[in-house]
């Protein structure tokens, strides 16, 4: 069953922060998912890396190949990944490139595998400056989620989260067929996002679905819209442990609508070595932490086995 979903919108620019955090945190605790716009990204930035990306996924395949994923960067191919374990498909039907920051210790340690700069010139350029301008925002955007806690707005710097943090941006391709068979496919079966949170344009095609109580059978997913010039922004699993599941890691998927797709979605991960445990702010004696301490790597790499254990 699936019905459209019109999410809450967060105003990134205003000045009054306990308002907008107050409405930050009501979209966490109800939806998990909500809208952040006059983020003042350019516009001409972001139809750079769609127009590059695009570039990118039209090469041909041994091109794209050269740029094969390693240490979580590079090219994934289609149906490399399967987001849902549980299914029997072959995978979800989608290509992705993930490029992380190309400054500090992590990244000396695992450089990102630019394609080839005689095939996409502005490419490298591109995506490193809108790598920048994205973790500007998405850094913004912790600080008034800091404060939606109780907790300072520098909070998550102060533990080391965001000390070279193992951040991403992900290019993503879906190629929009649906495929006749008796077995539904997906261009991203359902799943939540493994980090903080996730910052996400899309180029306004359809097809992004949210299941917001993923406990209740059968599963409802409604519909999210894109909203031109906006983030689609969602809480993901180290965030909901973060908080004692207070905000949601909401379950979503992305279902093929018979048309060409195309996003991007930065997902702001925290320093691996981060202990990521119940906040002081969101426990007490009757409601205890329900999850264990865990460092933010161990947690990531787990989930990555599992999506590419296909």
């Amino acid at each position: 069953m699936e019905t459209s979903l019109l999410l809450p919108i967060v105003d990134i620019s205003s000045t009054d922060k306990i308002t907008t955090a107050r409405l930050i945190r009501r979209a966490c605790v109800e939806h998990g998912f909500f809208y952040v716009k006059n983020h003042g990204i350019p516009e001409e930035l972001i139809e750079g890396v769609f127009r590059e990306s695009k570039r990118f996924f039209n090469l041909p395949l041994e091109d794209k190949m050269v740029s094969l994923h390693r240490d979580f960067l590079g090219y994934t191919p289609l149906y490399a990944e399967k987001l849902d374990p549980s299914l029997t498909t072959i995978g979800d039907s989608k290509e992705s490139f993930y490029l992380g920051s190309s400054e500090g210790v992590r990244a000396q340690r695992y450089p990102n595998l630019w394609p080839s700069e005689d095939l996409l010139p502005s490419w490298r350029q591109t995506m490193e400056c809108y790598y920048k301008n994205v973790m500007s925002v998405g850094k913004k955007l912790l600080g008034l989620i800091a404060l939606a806690l109780d907790l300072d707005e520098d909070f998550f710097h102060q533990i080391g989260a965001l000390n070279d943090p193992s951040a991403v941006v992900r290019l993503i391709h879906y190629p929009g067929e649906v495929i006749s068979s008796d077995v539904e496919t997906y261009g991203a079966s359902a799943h939540s996002d493994y980090g903080t949170i996730t910052l996400l344009l899309t180029d306004e095609v359809p097809g992004l679905q949210v299941c917001r109580d993923k406990s209740k059978q059968p599963r409802i997913w409604e519909d999210v819209p894109s909203l031109r010039g906006a983030f689609i922004v969602n809480i993901g699993d180290l965030m909901e442990r973060w908080t004692n599941g207070l905000f949601r890691s909401t379950l979503h998927r992305v279902m093929p609508v018979g048309k060409e797709r195309y996003s991007v979605a930065l997902f702001l991960d925290p320093n691996p070595d981060c202990n990521v445990e119940c906040l002081k702010t969101c426990c007490s004696e009757t409601a205890p932490a329900r999850f264990p301490p865990i460092l933010a790597g161990d947690y990531i790499k787990k989930r990555f086995r599992i999506t590419y254990a296909t």
